[in-house]
């Protein structure tokens, strides 16, 4: 395959945040839930020595463990619909914040694939390393292919991988349209999944506040804003929940086009009909049968070549 330069943006900015009036918490719960989060952080760092020497069950429970327990400390709720397949698959989710990274932890404690500026975060950094986590440099446009093979690797091993194949984070507030990426999903990981013979589960994640059950930008973690900020503004934030929707896996056959799937799967994440890739021809629709429990998807295309 030729490579790919992953330098998504999104049209988001500062005016797609809440504003000054929103519901927070007493400055003493924010100090609370910042003693709890430190305290988190020191077990993730314990955690680093731990994990590489735990067998593969037992490594995935103890991160499921600490991604829920941070997001409890954080003040954060959890939230999931549908079930994901036992089996190993590509995770593919939308971004809107830092937060999402423990979201999908708290659900399938699986592989991440990050940007390579990751490595260097203090704590994350370190715990990223230690799950096993694939780390991609998108100023080197020309290792894309050895990424994606090692992704097609890890997933033949059985090992779960989770990506956001948006590659930017956005506010996530579904009638913010133009706040997308433009260019959507990109489809160099999903490459991984067709080499590999693994499914496509895509995740939808989105914000909300509990008392009232609209969704909120409060999370989300734009532009050029700094960590911190954004860090502050959760460990103020009242009744916030984050939920996770596990749709229906996309069975891709041997020799699928990435870029239809990766089409379907961003059709599946935000309810919208797949959108026709240049050049080609729109396609039919057929079924996907979906896992018991788990939100339906959006058709997708004979051409895809899905197999049941």
């Amino acid at each position: 395959m030729s490579a790919e330069l992953w330098r998504p943006t999104a049209g988001c900015g500062p005016d797609c945040l809440p504003g000054a009036r929103r519901a927070e918490v007493s400055l003493g719960r924010r100090a609370a839930r910042l003693l709890g989060l430190l305290g988190m952080m020191l077990v993730g760092a314990g955690l680093v020595v731990l994990l590489p020497v735990l067998p593969a069950a037992e490594r995935a429970a103890v991160v499921r463990g600490w991604a829920r327990g941070t997001a409890g400390a954080l003040g954060v709720r959890l939230a999931v619909r549908g079930r994901l397949p036992r089996r190993r698959a590509l995770l593919v989710a939308n971004h809107v914040s830092w937060l999402d990274i423990l979201a999908v932890l708290a659900v399938a404690p699986a592989r991440l694939l990050a940007k390579r500026e990751v490595r260097n975060w203090p704590v994350l950094g370190l715990l990223a390393r230690a799950g096993g986590a694939l780390f991609v440099d998108r100023s080197r446009p020309r290792d894309l292919p050895r990424t994606v093979d090692r992704l097609a690797t890890t997933l033949r091993a059985g090992h779960p991988v989770a990506v956001f194949p948006e590659g930017t984070t956005w506010c996530g507030v579904a009638p913010s349209a133009g706040c997308r990426p433009r260019r959507g999903f990109r489809p160099a990981a999903f490459q991984a999944a067709i080499d590999a013979g693994a499914p496509v589960v895509p995740l939808r994640i989105s914000y909300r506040s509990a008392a009232t059950g609209a969704t909120t930008t409060t999370a989300a973690f734009l532009g050029d804003e700094t960590l911190w900020r954004s860090v502050c503004r959760v460990l103020a934030a009242r009744d916030l929940v984050v939920d996770v929707a596990v749709t229906a896996a996309l069975h891709p056959a041997p020799g699928a086009d990435r870029r239809l799937l990766a089409r379907a799967a961003e059709s599946a994440v935000h309810l919208l009909p797949p959108r026709p890739v240049a050049g080609r021809p729109t396609l039919a629709a057929v079924p996907v049968v979906a896992p018991p429990g788990s939100v339906a998807a959006p058709a997708a295309g004979t051409g895809l070549g899905l197999a049941a």
